[in-house]
């Protein structure tokens, strides 16, 4: 994603991961050799609280008076366990990771989120302003399971989501006063190191970050992918003179 952020000529990118020098960080130290004046490593382990803090600290030394303008949760642990296979460990460490990781770091970034937002002197909601993306999956989605034929295997990873998604619906109606908007999207069944098999990399970010673009309050606290299209958090049943009929119901619809 800092690749294609550094293509569409972002001023400021805050790359932050685990290990920043660490073999698997081998690309984005590259990045930020080739780019010193707009990205910055920062290191970052969301299943520390007090990593969260000082990542934050650093990042807020080193932002102008304009805040930051959009924060993207996208760290994530995948343990490939079924529920029958899942230890206490594997829900502990997928939890911490994928869905307290995230709440803390939205909380310690949150003051530069609102300084985006009333620096930016727009009206509404934007990722230009201030917005934060939970990437989520749609293996979260509780409508999507149900149909799967096969047992999926991510169990801990899926369940996580669910509880991402949730985050992702207070966020946006906490901070709706602030004008931040919140969002989670699914990136498509990526190949990366964790696996996947259905688009590369690239294609997913490209999508994304022009759905992220296009972002207004109408999409605020919903659920889509890197196409632009919603996903279904859950189906209902309801039944008329005997017959049972299945309607998608969408946060966005639900007044």
């Amino acid at each position: 994603m800092v690749k294609q952020l550094l293509e569409a000529r972002c001023s400021n990118i805050f790359a932050a991961c685990h290990d920043p020098d660490g073999p698997n960080s081998e690309a984005l130290r590259e990045l930020a050799k080739n780019h010193p004046s707009v990205v910055t490593l920062v290191h970052l382990d969301v299943a520390d609280p007090c990593s969260i803090k000082e990542s934050a600290k650093k990042v807020g030394s080193l932002l102008g008076k304009n805040g930051l303008n959009l924060l993207v949760n996208n760290a994530t642990v995948l343990p490939q366990k079924t529920m029958l296979t899942a230890t206490v460990e594997d829900m502990q460490n997928t939890f911490n990771t994928n869905v307290i990781g995230a709440l803390f770091v939205i909380r310690e970034y949150l003051p530069y989120l609102r300084t985006a937002a009333k620096a930016s002197g727009k009206p509404g909601m934007s990722c230009d302003k201030a917005a934060v993306i939970n990437i989520s999956t749609d293996s979260a989605s509780m409508s999507f399971m149900p149909v799967l034929k096969e047992p999926f295997p991510f169990f801990p990873y899926s369940i996580s989501k669910a509880g991402l998604n949730m985050l992702t619906i207070y966020t946006a109606r906490d901070l709706k006063a602030d004008e931040i908007l919140c969002i989670s999207i699914h990136p498509g069944w990526v190949r990366t190191d964790m696996g996947g098999a259905s688009i590369d990399a690239r294609e997913s970010v490209e999508g994304m970050l022009g759905v992220i673009g296009s972002l207004t309050e109408k999409q605020n606290g919903g659920f889509i992918d890197y196409t632009g299209e919603t996903i279904p958090w859950f189906t209902r049943k309801k039944f008329i003179k005997g017959l049972i009929q299945i309607d998608l119901f969408y946060l966005l619809q639900i007044k």
